[in-house]
């Protein structure tokens, strides 16, 4: 497994394809709808595996120079139940550090909760509904 921040036409497209594969098609979302308006100014993730294909996908942002956010986490699906998030947090993690942040959020769905959680995430508060099905919980962990 490696990660790589994806810099390439093929290397976006192909973190891209995967977010959207992970995060936005299975509830019949549009193509386009796993872009973000600040995805220009945040650190994107790509984890390969051992062939090189995609595998999975997180970006940090910095909410402020002193809080980093973690958005836009999925793993393939044959991929999952591996361990391979903790790969994307632990880089994000580090990223944030050395960017001066202390603190790190992020949204979790339901079912990705205890997940975080085990990455001592703590829930902080309920938020919202995505797509009017996915109930989401705001999570915090000092760095």
């Amino acid at each position: 497994m490696t990660i790589i921040e994806p810099q390439t036409p093929e290397e976006l497209a192909q973190y891209y394809q995967l977010r959207y594969d992970t995060l936005r098609r299975p509830w019949n979302q549009p193509a386009g709808s796993e872009r973000a308006d600040d995805d220009d100014t945040a650190l994107h993730a790509l984890l390969l595996d051992d062939e090189g294909n995609p595998a999975g996908v997180c970006r940090l942002h910095l909410n402020t120079p002193q809080e980093g956010q973690l958005r836009f986490m999925g793993i393939r699906e044959d991929m999952q139940g591996k361990a391979l998030g903790n790969l994307l947090i632990n880089y994000l993690e580090d990223k944030a550090r050395s960017l001066g942040a202390t603190t790190m959020t992020l949204q979790a769905r339901d079912y990705a909760v205890n997940f975080y959680r085990r990455n001592k995430y703590e829930v902080i508060e309920k938020t919202y509904l995505l797509f009017g099905t996915i109930q989401h919980y705001k999570m915090a962990k000092q760095l």
